[in-house]
């Protein structure tokens, strides 16, 4: 049996629509290569730029997802696989841009902190797939993020491994998102939608 092709490599493209200047200077195949090499040496321009680290945090959280059940259902059915992982590529290339600001509340009126919009759909990101038996495929933030305290809902769209309840694995993603959301940022959420939008079906290597 063939070895199932690395998604990252059937997707490298689709990485690629993040273009230097969004990654001031570098390019997706920089940071895999700055990844691969254990980030040695060290490179000031990666590592202090918010744009790569979102990108790098990407990069590593869909070679994650290829591990365990999505590898095994690349195997069962590698066309249609190949497919909804580059839809996640895509929906992660995207989210790793800067986007809006978003203000931080201050102690002193001179100051001025924000988060990029692109920073919070990585936070989203990560919390939701800390829940086992998830992917998150996408994730988006509706709302003027750029007001102070205006009300925002977010969308977190995942697959989850067949097994577990739906309905409480959800509930699980929507409780890891929305204590994410609570200790990092000064959002004001008024609701947090999760969308099941793939069921991933694990499989027993034949002995």
């Amino acid at each position: 049996m063939t070895d199932a092709p690395d998604p990252l490599e059937v997707n490298r493209q689709t990485l690629a629509a993040l273009e230097p200047e969004d990654l001031d200077g570098h390019s997706i195949d920089d940071l895999a290569d700055y990844l691969d090499a254990g980030m040695r040496p060290a490179d000031p321009s990666i590592d202090d730029s918010p744009a790569c680290q979102n990108a790098l945090a990407a990069i590593i959280r869909l070679r994650q997802a290829t591990l365990g059940s999505l590898e095994a259902a690349a195997r069962a059915e590698a066309p249609a696989d190949d497919s909804w992982i580059g839809g996640v590529l895509a929906n992660i290339s995207i989210e790793a841009r800067s986007g809006r600001d978003v203000p931080l509340r201050t102690e002193a009126p001179s100051e001025h902190l924000v988060m990029t919009e692109g920073a919070i759909r990585s936070l989203v990101r990560r919390a939701g797939d800390s829940v086992p038996g998830i992917v998150v495929a996408r994730c988006s933030i509706d709302g003027d993020v750029t007001v102070l305290a205006a009300p925002v809902r977010v969308s977190v769209e995942v697959a989850i491994v067949v097994g577990p309840s739906i309905p409480a694995t959800a509930d699980l993603v929507r409780l890891a998102v929305d204590a994410a959301l609570r200790e990092q940022t000064d959002l004001v959420v008024e609701a947090i939608d999760v969308v099941v939008r793939d069921l991933i079906e694990t499989m027993e290597e034949d002995a």
